[in-house]
């Protein structure tokens, strides 16, 4: 059994893509160059990977497999690559993580600055995504460590409760809800919205449950932090949903109130996740377990 890493490169671009064609256009490969190389991927595995139709390619169940180890693969190498490279620019190695929108905003901040100041060997590359994106890199092998919603993760993957993260309702002192303490998010349909740019994670789970609930949110503006949402909360734009944590500091200097939320996606226990804690590489034990100890404070 012999096929090389551009093999899998390529067999990877195809199976996002859902088409050859693409697929080797994105791995920079002629078609018919790509068409050879799949085919010798078979050949060499003794079973049929791909699904050929009108409309693109599926994946069988073989496909799904060697998708699935591909990935480890190429992470792997990746980060072969990045450490290797480290060593000639003097910073030996690098942790690949992955966190969701409040984490990288008001949770992990601290705590990964404490660690890069204690480590000079080590850098982490941060990436911002979704809870449930971050449940299925983490479960394929492409990224080291994630910080995410408990709710997203599937049970084969390991984690430990970094905090919880409850989000409320923001609303201006003086507005028609500032007399409120609780809330079900379904009445807030009519109000104008001040959110996150549509890219960010929390935005997006944000948006997914209102329009379970059958809303369509109005914003009036969208912005890039909780602060400057805040402000403009302050100034009675219109309401928000935010991190507790961003809420609580930001109404010590704005006239905002806070509203308890009472739908339970609101309500998100934290947590630091990986496929095997015990297999990951030395700088990522190191990187979990400062996040063990600043959890525990």
């Amino acid at each position: 059994m012999r096929f090389d890493l551009i093999d899998l490169q390529l067999f990877i671009a195809v199976s996002d893509q859902r088409s050859i064609t693409r697929g080797a256009d994105r791995a920079h490969l002629a078609l018919a160059s790509a068409s050879a190389r799949i085919k010798g991927l078979e050949q060499a595995l003794g079973v049929a990977l791909l699904k050929r139709g009108r409309r693109g390619v599926e994946l069988t169940a073989a496909g799904e497999s060697l998708l699935d180890h591909a990935r480890i693969v190429m992470h792997n190498v990746e980060a072969m690559r990045g450490d290797l490279a480290g060593f000639a620019s003097g910073v030996r190695a690098s942790v690949h993580l992955l966190a969701n929108t409040s984490g990288l905003s008001e949770h992990l901040p601290k705590a990964l600055a404490a660690f890069l100041r204690e480590h000079s060997d080590i850098n982490v590359d941060v990436e911002e995504r979704e809870s449930a994106d971050i449940a299925n890199a983490i479960a394929a092998g492409s990224a080291d460590l994630g910080f995410a919603a408990e709710h997203a993760l599937p049970d084969n993957v390991e984690r430990f409760l970094f905090s919880e993260d409850r989000l409320t309702l923001v609303t201006a002192k003086r507005g028609p809800l500032g007399g409120r303490r609780q809330i079900d998010f379904a009445d807030v349909a009519a109000f104008d919205f001040v959110g996150l740019t549509t890219s960010t994670a929390l935005q997006m789970h944000i948006s997914k449950h209102a329009a379970r609930l059958g809303m369509r949110l109005r914003f009036r503006a969208r912005l890039r932090d909780f602060d400057a949402i805040c402000q403009m909360v302050a100034a009675d734009v219109g309401v928000a949903v935010v991190p507790e944590a961003a809420a609580r500091r930001c109404a010590r200097s704005l006239p905002i109130v806070m509203i308890r939320i009472r739908d339970s996606w609101a309500n998100r226990k934290l947590v630091i996740c990986a496929r095997s804690f015990k297999a990951l590489p030395r700088p990522a034990k190191q990187l979990v377990e400062h996040l063990r100890g600043a959890a525990q404070r």
